[in-house]
């Protein structure tokens, strides 16, 4: 669209370029693009120097394009997104309590409903069987010490070469290829104590399925209830940092398995997806020492934090580690490690009034039920596939690459000598 000479009245209040472009985040030569593919309107200042813009009409843009007016503190870009709201120290999915829903749906319910609306009760994913021998085969292949993240990304990567049909972005192809990547992904990953392959859960819950996955102890009804309480937990925190990489691959439209690629590769970093490794040490190490005194004496001294306290999302109690201890309740051979969690918060809140997060939770399980460090980290990277699916759902539906920060370069100005 072409300037038009600007009106002598106006009826809303009229931007600069520079003003448009800083509401919507944008370079100024941006501004004058959106108004070539007619998404803005514009019109020549008085005395013809530069181009207004009607201030509600971009105000609208900036809200479809996900960007919104900066914060008072010059706050981040911030995505409008219909899957998680984090508030007053609990948070909801779709606007139901996230917690009240893993005491009434399992994780393939939870999972289904979030990516569509329907509640379909007692649904079951499947790893189609040419997929999962492919993942099992690549896995196979790794060196004995990787760890379960590893064996998970080259499992999405083997399943995203079996799909030939992955490049459709479709709604149902996207959650066709989710409903067989998840059981996939849980699949591949190891027996532990190599149990044979009729004896390693492969069918039920997914939740049953992963249990061996995690430990040879025989599993009983209390204690699944809590992994699988903990799967829907963990499938979505608003916008994270892997989910914003599964954003970012989304926007650039990459198929749903490279978008898993994208989340599980920021998941593996200690800040994140693998926090819940050193809470489990702490913990194992109170349990056997009788008393989470001297451990966190130890942490303090040298200067290490204490870990699976504290969230910056939440004043009080993570409600996730909330839900998940009370469930904990319920497994009679997790009490020596309940108690030891809840002596490791009241000790350090003696100077510092920090409570449990969800990393504390699930070393619980994890020391309790018999499991590796690093099982945290796989439910948590299990369970969260379903909630980057979900945000890939929502980002496909958006303006491609429209997550598109600015550099700020501070290298030495040019020109420079060739070196």
């Amino acid at each position: 669209m072409t300037d038009q000479p600007e009106p002598g009245r106006q009826d809303s209040p009229r931007l600069t370029t520079r003003e448009a472009a800083e509401l919507l985040g944008v370079k100024p030569e941006t501004v004058y693009a959106y108004v070539s593919r007619g998404q803005l309107s514009s019109v020549r200042a008085a005395g013809g120097r530069g181009s207004t813009f009607d201030a509600e009409e971009v105000r609208a843009l900036a809200r479809r394009s996900g960007r919104r007016e900066p914060s008072p503190a010059g706050g981040d870009l911030v995505f409008r997104t219909g899957i998680t709201l984090i508030e007053d120290d609990r948070y909801y999915f779709r606007g139901v309590d996230a917690t009240e829903l893993a005491r009434r749906h399992s994780y393939e319910e939870v999972a289904e409903w979030l990516w569509t609306g329907e509640l379909r009760p007692g649904v079951r994913f499947e790893a189609p069987p040419e997929t999962l021998a492919a993942a099992r085969r690549t896995v196979g292949a790794l060196p004995a010490h990787s760890g379960s993240t590893d064996r998970l990304r080259v499992a999405v990567t083997a399943a995203a070469a079996t799909d030939p049909l992955r490049f459709d972005l479709s709604p149902e192809a996207v959650l066709s290829s989710a409903r067989s990547l998840i059981p996939t992904l849980v699949g591949a990953l190891p027996v532990v104590g190599g149990a044979s392959e009729a004896e390693e859960g492969s069918s039920g819950s997914l939740a049953r399925q992963l249990w061996p996955r995690l430990t040879a102890r025989p599993a009983d009804a209390p204690a699944l209830a809590v992994l699988d309480a903990a799967l829907v937990l963990l499938i979505d925190h608003d916008l994270a940092a892997s989910t914003l990489a599964a954003r970012v691959a989304a926007s650039a439209h990459a198929h749903p398995y490279a978008v898993v690629s994208a989340g599980l590769g920021v998941l593996e970093g200690p800040l994140h997806g693998a926090a819940s490794g050193p809470a489990h040490r702490m913990l194992q190490e109170a349990v056997d020492r009788g008393s989470a005194v001297p451990v966190v004496a130890d942490h303090l001294r040298t200067g290490r934090r204490v870990p699976g306290l504290g969230h910056r999302l939440y004043r009080g109690e993570d409600p996730r580690a909330r839900a998940l201890f009370a469930l904990l309740e319920d497994v009679p051979q997790a009490a020596g490690a309940l108690a030891a969690a809840r002596e490791v918060v009241a000790t350090t809140a003696r100077h510092a009034p920090l409570h449990a997060n969800i990393d504390l939770a699930l070393a619980v399980l994890s020391v309790a039920c018999g499991m590796a460090a690093e099982a945290g980290e796989t439910v948590f990277a299990v369970s969260r596939t379903a909630g980057w699916i979900a945000h890939a759902l929502e980002e496909y539906g958006e303006r491609p690459l429209r997550i598109r920060p600015s550099g700020q370069y501070t290298g030495p100005r040019p020109p420079q000598p060739t070196p």
